[in-house]
């Protein structure tokens, strides 16, 4: 049996993003304020969508959905990072570290499953309107929605399983969180085979819902160019804009992350792109979905109009 030079490993220390404490302070305040303006863009979507009859359809089911997904990745790693920010001591127990893996791993690979039901949600509504209703009703958003948990959450097991079975010899984490090949960078052991595992494993959360995505658009645009209409096309595109400019944001940082060669990339700039897609493109979402949805903006209108006149009703005297 081959035996290795290991030892238990109770914690992992975090070397974060910088070393001076100035640095810190300012990263503290500016992720800080990243992370308020995250949680209030998604809750007032979610709060929107629930309030407003008009939004009750399948494509803001899933944009709801993906709300949460996004405020609970956020809260999988932001307020660790926080902490970290204004403590001197950058450590993680190695069961939360496994946890936390296991979390965000599972809640990204929800998200690109479901930005792959959101496509398919697209297609169905432009190539099919007359019987989008009827193609897309509740029952199967709902196993839509549990499917992309489901497979999420399956694939995180297996790849959490991957990265902490090895025996690790090392516990300085040379990143902002548990990621995983950082994670596995501290194993005693030749790593090239788990390697080969996390890059097959993230490859098929990746590209099957990117072909989804690349098929339903395919699809769309074929639809789009048969209608005579210009109005027409104006408003096809605009039902898709959106959920495009989201998608090119997930699936393109995720990509050059986990499917580009890492010889020609340093950790500095994995670091960056890992801060893409676990602080940026969560807040960005919210905002990409309200200011180019009409639909939505008219909605914050209504309940900022019907706040208004509640205002105004307590002011007036009785």
């Amino acid at each position: 049996m081959a035996k290795y030079n290991q030892t238990w490993v109770s914690e992992f220390m975090l070397l974060g993003l910088s070393n001076d404490q100035k640095s810190q302070i300012y990263l503290f305040a500016l992720f800080l304020a990243m992370y308020l303006v995250t949680m209030l863009g998604n809750f007032l979507i979610i709060h929107l969508i629930r309030m407003d009859s008009r939004l009750h359809t399948p494509m803001y089911f899933f944009l709801s959905i993906l709300s949460i997904v996004d405020i609970c990745y956020m809260n999988s790693t932001v307020p660790q990072m926080l902490i970290h920010f204004l403590s001197s001591r950058k450590s993680i127990p190695f069961t939360s570290c496994v946890f936390q893996l296991y979390i965000s791993l599972g809640l990204a690979g929800t998200e690109f499953f479901l930005l792959g039901a959101m496509a398919y949600d697209r297609y169905v509504a432009v190539c099919y309107p007359l019987h989008y209703t009827v193609i897309m009703h509740g029952g199967l958003c709902m196993a839509l929605a549990a499917a992309c948990w489901a497979a999420g959450f399956l694939n995180s097991l297996m790849e959490t399983i991957i990265t902490f079975r090895l025996p690790l010899c090392k516990d300085v984490i040379n990143h902002f969180v548990c990621e995983t090949l950082a994670v596995l960078c501290l194993a005693c052991v030749d790593i090239s085979f788990n390697k080969i595992m996390v890059t097959f494993s993230g490859s098929v959360v990746i590209m099957f819902p990117c072909s989804l995505v690349l098929f339903s658009y395919a699809q769309i645009v074929k639809a789009i160019l048969r209608i005579r209409s210009t109005q027409g096309h104006h408003k096809a595109f605009g039902m898709c804009a959106s959920h495009l400019t989201v998608v090119s944001l997930c699936f393109g940082a995720t990509i050059f992350t986990y499917m580009w060669p890492h010889t020609t990339s340093t950790v500095e700039l994995e670091k960056m792109i890992a801060l893409f897609y676990t602080i940026v493109a969560p807040m960005l979402n919210p905002v990409i979905y309200s200011l180019r949805n009409k639909e939505v903006m008219s909605a914050l209108r209504k309940a900022l109009g019907g706040i208004s006149e509640y205002t105004n009703k307590l002011k007036t005297p009785i």
